[in-house]
């Protein structure tokens, strides 16, 4: 939570990291960059910066109720939206030069009016209070209310470089504060505003941030020295190199993905992190899977998904994403269960896996698998709820194959 307002400086690179992601469908991790680049910010004015783009994007619609501006308006109206942001949070305006005014009488007719709307108030776009309230009922709105909320800090220790208590060590001396996570073996959670990336104890690969709940997911794939492992989703990496961690170095693990960038960054990530076996594939066809066929202890299908398990943490997607794009992942989520599944050997497990907490995508997914196909049964499965844990919205399910 901020304590003083922004500089005009940092306002306006407010408004123009909104105005990419809201008017040019940016990513929000490429807005940040693109604004960030070449710029000499102070660590902390930066941390302001992304923490006021975060809240603005949590409550879009709220705040632009508020200031009665449009979303694809951004870059002409900014300056009002982030006048009802100071205005909402108690903080003095902004100084900034030329900038659109709030009427006090409106805003205040406004604001009573927002807090008799439950979804407009947890910042909640219609199509997704509808899909939330359809596949979740009575326990919507708590998780509606929690992913409303700005995403803590967490790292997973690289147990292949340093224990968590070294690491909380080597932290301190960095002046990064650390405390460990109840119930997720490994996790710290940063308590201290420091910049992570810049620290030596991440140079020299003693940890990743991760959160809390992913981290839980890579340690029920409960890989063992020497096991033959396959992140066939691996995407950047994150679950893989935990999971390179729990097998000590030993054994063959790889990392499948279609994109081959994200397998490139995955590399330089392993280097880092000392996990030396990891290899990584390119998923160029069918074929690619078919070779691999009955040959892995474990598969991990982290599944490409919707992501309404983590829009604390990427809140613009609830603004750049359409509802009709949902069932279109859902065929895609089925088709990869159905094929990569064929890799797990019999007696392996297979762990499916999102960061939604949407029926639909997780255990509807899992019950139609399991009844066509008869080769696999059902071990466990758990949501990782955002509103019991505080952690981003995961879900993993565990399958055991028992014929060919």
């Amino acid at each position: 939570m901020l304590t003083s307002s922004l500089s005009a400086s940092s306002t306006e690179l407010v408004i123009n990291i909104l105005a990419l992601v809201l008017e040019e469908g940016k990513p929000l991790d490429r807005a940040y960059s693109h604004n960030f680049s070449g710029l000499k910010l102070a660590a902390e004015e930066q941390a302001k910066i992304t923490w006021v783009t975060g809240d603005l994007l949590r409550r879009l619609n709220l705040y632009c109720y508020l200031a009665d501006v449009k979303t694809d308006e951004i870059e002409r109206t900014g300056s009002r939206l982030l006048n009802v942001w100071h205005r909402f949070n108690d903080l003095p305006l902004p100084n900034l030069q030329y900038a659109l005014k709030v009427d006090e009488t409106e805003y205040l007719i406004r604001l009573e009016k927002a807090k008799g709307d439950e979804a407009l108030w947890d910042g909640c776009p219609e199509w997704l209070d509808e899909m939330g309230s359809q596949q979740l009922g009575e326990a919507w709105p708590r998780e509606r209310k929690a992913l409303l909320q700005a995403p803590k800090r967490y790292l997973r220790c690289n147990t292949l470089k340093n224990s968590p208590d070294e690491l909380q060590a080597v932290l301190l001396k960095e002046s990064v504060e650390t405390v460990p996570v109840d119930g997720v073996e490994g996790a710290l959670e940063v308590l201290s505003n420091s910049a992570l990336f810049k620290t030596e104890a991440f140079k020299a690969g003693r940890f990743e941030q991760q959160d809390a709940g992913s981290q839980q997911i890579a340690s029920v794939v409960d890989a063992k020295p020497g096991m033959r492992v396959i992140d066939a989703c691996a995407g950047a990496g994150g679950k893989t190199l935990s999971i390179a961690a729990q097998m000590e170095g030993k054994g063959r693990l790889l990392a499948m993905d279609v994109e081959q960038w994200k397998l490139d960054n995955l590399k330089q990530r392993a280097r880092r992190a000392g996990a030396h076996n990891v290899e990584t594939r390119i998923i160029a066809s069918s074929k690619t899977i078919k070779r691999l066929k009955l040959s892995a202890d474990r598969v991990l299908l982290d599944v490409p998904c919707s992501g309404l398990g983590v829009l604390k943490r990427n809140p613009d997607s609830k603004w750049r994403d359409t509802p009709e794009r949902f069932p279109v992942l859902v065929d895609l989520q089925k088709q990869i269960l159905q094929s990569y599944s064929r890799m797990v050997k019999v007696g392996g497990i297979l762990v499916y896996a999102t960061c939604s907490i949407m029926t639909e995508e997780n255990r509807a997914q899992v019950d139609q698998f399991l009844a066509d196909n008869e080769h696999f049964e059902f071990i466990e499965d758990e949501l990782i709820s955002p509103a019991d844990t505080g952690f981003d919205g995961f879900y993993y399910a565990k399958l055991k194959r028992i014929s060919e």
